[in-house]
């Protein structure tokens, strides 16, 4: 497939993933946006300001990407936190133009991947990844975070290739972090291997995604015990 067909694909899902996620934060009330996300130590009101700043940030690796000129996701841990923090105490209606303004703009600039690329490989953190993967990236962001809000939405109206694009980031994640050794399979057939494959863990593509994310067992089967799992 080629570059431009691949990022068509991936906006057109990209658009559909959004499109749902900003109908989820356009529902939710002051009380409700102050309410505990799955994201430990987290209000849904950060959930929000961080895939709004993280649209931000991967506008760098756009750049980096079309550019050649190596750009970093985010000045420094500090930084990530800052903007967090400062977009999360926004009043309601400012908090959602800005994700919602924020999304819009990283579609328009992602079309810029479509033409030659400057760099074939951009770094996230330890994890490098193909630039081509960009909006990839993006897709998990939005479908992680959108289950993170706890609300009626389910994981399970995430496209299906939207839930593949979700486990690779997590899973790409966890193996810079040394995760134990695994081997990942979906009822789909999908399957990953990470360090020595040591336990199989089994699942659709739903429970594996919310165990790995999230440490939600209930839907994964293993032959023994479920190895612990670092953050990511």
């Amino acid at each position: 497939m080629s570059n431009r067909s691949l990022l068509h694909s991936d906006l057109s899902r990209l658009d559909r993933e959004t499109g749902m996620f900003l109908a989820t934060v356009s529902s939710l009330s002051d009380d409700e946006l102050a309410a505990p996300s799955l994201c430990e130590g987290w209000t849904r009101a950060d959930v929000i300001a961080h895939v709004a700043s993280n649209s931000h940030a991967l506008l760098n690796l756009i750049d980096w990407a079309t550019t050649g000129e190596e750009r970093p996701l985010y000045a420094s841990p500090e930084a990530r936190a800052e903007a967090i923090s400062a977009l999360a105490a926004l009043p309601r209606e400012e908090l959602i133009e800005e994700v919602r303004e924020s999304a819009r703009n990283f579609a328009e600039q992602a079309q810029r991947l479509g033409g030659e690329l400057a760099a074939r490989e951009v770094r996230v953190h330890t994890k490098v990844l193909p630039s081509t993967s960009i909006v990839a990236l993006r897709i998990a962001e939005v479908v992680v975070h959108h289950h993170d809000l706890d609300t009626a939405w389910t994981i399970e109206e995430a496209d299906p290739d939207s839930l593949l694009n979700a486990l690779e980031s997590v899973i790409g994640t966890l193996g810079a972090k040394d995760a134990p050794g695994m081997t990942l399979v979906t009822e789909e057939g999908d399957e990953w291997v990470i360090g020595d494959g040591g336990v199989r863990v089994e699942s659709d593509r739903e429970g594996l995604l919310q165990w790995l994310a999230r440490g939600d067992a209930e839907h994964v089967q293993a032959e023994g015990a479920l190895p612990a799992l670092p953050s990511w």
